[in-house]
């Protein structure tokens, strides 16, 4: 497989967004480290080959910042993981904007509240993120808790999809 990445400039610092040649999201973050956005997929689901390019997804990360919080729902991603990941990451994206959830009301949408911890992975472990919007889960107590691009850019999203609610 062979891919596309594209680095595009937000409020919240440089995006960069992976895709497939189908353009699908692989990878995205908030740093212009393409290596860092690669690391994100497992070893073996990594593209033999990137090239720099436009991205369909850029612009609706564009639209999200420009105030159209809903313009990252139907980007498509491609994911690999266990049932129990693809299950989770699926209901990342169903969390209404402006309505976070805690990682046991998460944990209790996967059918199991108490496996907070199983929750929290399925979150570490998204790597389109934004169009998996993993942002919308806080820790129990509704503190931000962990996120792969820091505390600063979660706080952000919330606000931002709070705010266009």
């Amino acid at each position: 497989m062979n891919a596309i990445i594209q680095t595009i400039e937000t409020p919240d610092g440089p995006f960069t967004i992976l895709t497939d040649d189908r353009q699908r999201v692989l990878s995205s973050g908030w740093t212009a480290d393409q290596s860092a956005i690669v690391a994100r997929l497992a070893e073996s689901g990594r593209p033999a080959g990137v090239r720099e390019g436009e991205t369909e997804a850029a612009a609706a990360a564009l639209a999200f910042y420009s105030g159209d919080i809903s313009a990252i729902d139907t980007v498509a991603v491609t994911q690999s993981g266990t049932a129990l990941q693809l299950t989770g990451w699926s209901a990342l994206r169903a969390i209404t904007p402006g309505e976070p959830l805690t990682y046991t009301s998460f944990a209790a949408r996967l059918g199991n509240p108490r496996a907070v911890r199983a929750a929290a992975s399925i979150c570490a472990r998204n790597a389109p993120a934004l169009f998996v919007p993993c942002h919308r889960v806080l820790r129990s107590d509704g503190t931000l808790g962990g996120f792969a691009w820091g505390l600063d850019v979660k706080a952000s999203l919330l606000e931002r999809e709070s705010a266009r609610r």
